[in-house]
């Protein structure tokens, strides 16, 4: 139901020309844009290796890079994950949608949807975005304003699968998730019914 609603979405905005480019990129990494979708930043990874530990990112949230040799399971969660087990999902083709912890429950409600449909999707909360949703995947970036934005499809359908090991699991790793600090504003998603 969402994809198809989705698609007629994507057609009519594409129509009229309502995409709206996304902010500036403001990581110290240099990203390129790319016309496939208004806003895509595409990055050159330059390593996939394995290492334990801490790893510093140009870009953040990731795009890819060097990564855990676990990999976080796919789907939603209400509490951050590590940066270096997402980034190991994305080597599998996952795309990761991180989320400002205070999103409102609608969109919460859409994005644990989206997951639960798509085996290679991830969406986390994360701290001190530029924009309310962030969609990254090995090497690409997008910046989104919300969960409905037909962009966010279209970068679905570009790059789920799209990582160095595409296939690979997305499941059997780590659904470990880290505490935000005290204070931090977490939203819980709306309840679905059924």
């Amino acid at each position: 139901m969402v994809r198809v609603l989705f698609a007629g979405w994507i057609a009519v905005c594409a129509a009229v020309g309502l995409f709206a480019p996304a902010p500036a990129q403001d990581s110290p990494a240099a990203g390129t844009p790319d016309d496939r979708i208004p806003g895509l930043m595409v990055y050159e990874v330059e390593s996939a290796m394995h290492r334990r530990g801490a790893i510093p990112y140009d870009v953040i949230p990731p795009a890819g890079g060097e990564h855990h040799p676990i990999w976080q399971d796919c789907g939603f969660y209400q509490e951050p994950i590590r940066d270096r087990h997402a980034v190991h999902s994305q080597e599998h083709g996952a795309v990761w949608v991180t989320y400002d912890p205070a999103l409102d429950g609608e969109q919460l409600a859409l994005l644990e949807q989206i997951a639960a449909e798509n085996p290679y999707v991830l969406a986390s909360p994360y701290q001190d975005l530029p924009s309310p949703l962030v969609a990254s995947a090995w090497g690409a970036q997008l910046y989104l304003d919300s969960a409905d934005d037909p962009r966010l499809f279209l970068f679905l359908r570009e790059f789920i699968g799209a990582g160095p090991e595409p296939g690979a699991a997305c499941t059997d790793g780590t659904s470990n998730t880290v505490t935000f600090p005290a204070g931090t504003p977490v939203a819980t998603p709306a309840a679905t019914p059924g």
